[in-house]
């Protein structure tokens, strides 16, 4: 698809409000580590950054999970979701691998269920990009457009710009949940371990605080002092266990 840079429509979007629109999507999602919770902020915030756009919706296919939708109106939500049919621009963009855009749904021949159900929500004009987030999941963000014919060139390279940007937050959104999900199991193998869990009970008793804020007490004088976990649980272990002198 040509993108002429030199396209006065190109220019109107403007390289600030792009970069706008990317900057906030990035603290957007800079720390979340639930990924329906990104899908959420990234809808919401592609529906109000970019200007001639009503409604923003995302079809996700995750590896050996149902299809995930997220919609910045819940009333469109069943156009993004696979389970109505899997003829739609969503699925052709995840399909082909690249943008698709229907100007003017009144005109379009594609997507014969899809289109008048998109029509009766007041959807005249949709583009779905592609977006490759990692090995596991792929999807296509889709922007919607509440009157016809006004889907330019300029929100083509937008939704382009978008869909990459998103594709590599949404990976590191995933990547911090798959983070989190090992220091769990850490925490619960380390929380039965037999010298450092009785440590954790040491500083529970001590502190009175719950067993993961006993763990960071831990892991604390651990870095502090340079020195193995089990090292420093078995010396205070030791410590609080000697016999005091009489």
């Amino acid at each position: 698809m040509n993108l002429e840079m030199r396209d006065p429509a190109v220019e109107r979007i403007g390289v600030l409000e792009t970069a706008a629109l990317l900057r906030e999507l990035t603290a957007g999602l800079i720390a979340v580590d639930d990924f329906d919770e990104a899908l959420a902020a990234l809808v919401r915030i592609g529906r109000d950054a970019v200007d001639g756009v009503s409604w923003c919706g995302f079809t996700a296919l995750r590896a050996g999970e149902p299809a995930g939708v997220a919609a910045s109106d819940e009333r469109l939500a069943g156009l993004d979701d696979l389970g109505h049919g899997p003829d739609s621009p969503a699925m052709d963009a995840i399909r082909r691998r690249e943008m698709i855009l229907s100007e003017h749904l009144g005109r379009e021949p594609r997507w014969p269920a899809w289109t008048p159900r998109a029509r009766e929500l007041g959807v005249h004009g949709v583009i779905s990009a592609p977006v490759d987030v990692d090995e596991q999941v792929i999807g296509a963000i889709n922007l919607y457009a509440g009157a016809a014919d006004v889907l330019t060139p300029g929100h083509q390279l937008t939704a382009m710009l978008l869909a990459e940007h998103a594709g590599l937050l949404l990976a590191a959104v995933r990547d911090r949940a798959r983070r989190a999900a090992r220091a769990g199991e850490l925490d619960s193998s380390l929380l039965g371990d037999g010298v450092v869990g009785q440590a954790i009970g040491v500083i529970m008793t001590q502190r009175g605080c719950p067993a993961e804020e006993a763990l960071d007490v831990l892991r604390s004088a651990a870095s502090s002092l340079d020195i193995p976990l089990r090292e420093v649980a078995d010396r205070l272990v030791s410590t609080v266990s000697r016999p005091r002198d009489t």
